[in-house]
């Protein structure tokens, strides 16, 4: 992931969206107070929001563990 100040961020926005959005890369934004900050699209916002219901949820990691025994048993 590639760390840029706030400046370097809004001198050019633009092309730091595009890499964000088309390549799928998350950029740390630093302010001058050294807090920092991540631009993700929303498409990778959402597929993470979704897989950590997946992995917060017992009943579908248990369901997701029972599918992998049976399909490495030639089962599925």
């Amino acid at each position: 992931m590639n760390t840029i100040t706030v400046s370097q961020f809004t001198n050019s926005l633009k092309t730091f969206i595009e890499q964000v959005v088309k390549h799928h890369n998350p950029i740390k934004v630093t302010d001058q107070n050294g807090e920092d900050f991540i631009i993700v699209s929303a498409e990778d916002w959402e597929q993470q929001q979704e897989t950590l219901f997946i992995l917060q949820n017992s009943e579908l990691m248990k369901q997701i563990a029972e599918s992998m025994t049976t399909h490495q048993q030639n089962q599925g």
